[in-house]
């Protein structure tokens, strides 16, 4: 008898991609054009047989059109409430890019921020750009978490 497949949740990448061609590298955010709506980081699902980094730079290719170098993996973010559409675990890159980022596929719209001054943004983004703000001052991934507790 074969053994059945697990259930388990889907597997995604987002990427902070850091403008350093521009002075105190601002960030690129994406309008979401697909639901649910809002600003968010370029980002979205690996393929099966995809290698995450992979994932995460063509994906940010797909909505900013910019060629970026993957600098370190701040963290992965699995809380099961932090995607409405489901349970998704989110690997999250910090990266570098230089030019003109145009939106393009799921991005309706797109703006380079500081990222103390983002928009109002989907999902847990705003929690994985104050973890990105802390890396930038104190140079440490994201904190583990364990339900309501921390680890740093």
């Amino acid at each position: 008898m074969p053994m059945s497949r697990p259930v388990t949740p889907l597997l995604a990448v987002d990427v902070i991609i850091e403008m350093t061609d521009r002075p105190d590298r601002p960030i690129v955010l994406i309008e979401r054009r697909n639901p649910p709506p809002g600003w968010a980081l370029p980002g979205g699902f690996v393929d099966l047989g995809e290698i995450l980094e992979v994932a995460a730079v063509r994906e940010a290719r797909e909505e900013t059109m910019l060629n970026v170098k993957l600098k370190v993996l701040l963290g992965n973010y699995s809380d099961p409430a932090r995607d409405a559409r489901g349970h998704t675990v989110s690997a999250v890159y910090i990266a570098e890019a230089a030019g003109v980022p145009l939106a393009a596929d799921d991005a309706k719209n797109l703006g380079v921020f500081d990222p103390e001054h983002c928009p109002e943004l989907a999902f847990d983004h705003r929690l994985i750009i104050e973890d990105y703000l802390r890396y930038r001052v104190r140079g440490v991934p994201a904190p583990l978490r364990s339900g309501d507790k921390i680890s740093e």
